[in-house]
């Protein structure tokens, strides 16, 4: 992995706020760090979301309905740090998509939520940004969104579309994964801790777990573990302090948050490999030309 990315600009798109940080913060962070261009594009404000801060229960959307607000400023201090500069919104300007809450609730049935957008607008909102960014590396979700949220299927769609449509074409395009394995460890870690992980009693029991045979690349990010977990803390009406994310502080808890696991789904597998036959570098393969 290289000291000095400078030239080399990242895409992600995510659906909501607290989706990148989770998935991606020591990635964002060690390559930003480093002097890549790193681009956040999130969908929507995650209106639908719970509140686990109970004096601030009222944000909720079935109260006073103002939580995507507060997110977006939980955004930017996340994004604050993990040394992110170029956030946006998907149709910031244009039009706004809100959160469409989980598969048969009232929520996903509202005519402005992102499930039922225009596809081909907003498609083309995310092609202005590529042909604008001219990104190496695109990094989104999996076919069934990680878990099979309606706003993930649609950001991973939107994203995927908008990459073949665009004139400017990536080099390489990654899906956030998360191994069995890795999670199994975190489970047991867990259990031996007095408390679960998800409610899960195995890593088959969660829907976003994969098989190994899935992971391609591997960030280790274990030097910017401290940046993730504070975006994580900027989170906090998505993320409780004192839940799962930050009970894993020994060397488990470097493995689980600082690497961070990718399915490469069009480029090619290129640089250092691990004992694995992990890539080590994202960007591994890539000549700068513009």
């Amino acid at each position: 992995m290289l000291d000095n990315y400078t030239g080399y600009r990242m895409l992600l798109v995510h659906a909501h706020p607290d989706d990148e940080t989770i998935n991606n913060g020591s990635t964002m962070a060690l390559y930003a760090s480093r002097g890549a261009q790193v681009t956040l594009i999130t969908c929507t404000r995650g209106e639908e979301g719970e509140v686990l801060i109970p004096e601030l229960a009222h944000l909720a959307a079935h109260e006073t309905d103002t939580l995507g607000d507060h997110r977006v400023t939980e955004l930017a201090q996340a994004m604050v740090a993990l040394g992110v500069k170029d956030h946006r919104f998907l149709g910031e300007g244009v039009t706004r998509y809100r959160d469409s809450g989980m598969m048969g609730t009232p929520a996903n049935d509202g005519p402005n939520t992102f499930w039922k957008a225009d596809f081909d607008q907003a498609t083309q909102s995310l092609v202005s940004v590529i042909n604008e960014v001219k990104p190496h590396v695109l990094i989104t979700y999996d076919e069934f969104g990680g878990y099979g949220h309606p706003d993930h299927i649609q950001a991973h769609r939107v994203a995927m579309a908008a990459a073949e449509s665009a004139q400017w074409k990536i080099p390489k395009i990654y899906w956030n994964v998360m191994p069995k394995s890795v999670i199994q460890d975190g489970i047991e870690k867990m259990k031996e801790l007095g408390s679960d992980f998800m409610g899960a009693e195995s890593a088959d029991d969660l829907p976003f777990a994969k098989d190994d045979s899935f992971v391609h690349a591997r960030v280790n990010g274990a030097e910017y573990v401290h940046h993730k977990m504070d975006a994580m803390r900027a989170h906090g009406t998505q993320i409780a302090i004192d839940g799962p994310f930050f009970s894993l502080s020994n060397n488990l808890g470097l493995e689980i948050w600082g690497n961070e696991y990718y399915t490469l789904v069009h480029g090619e597998k290129s640089g250092q490999l691990d004992s694995a036959g992990h890539e080590t570098d994202l960007f591994a393969g890539i000549v700068l030309t513009s």
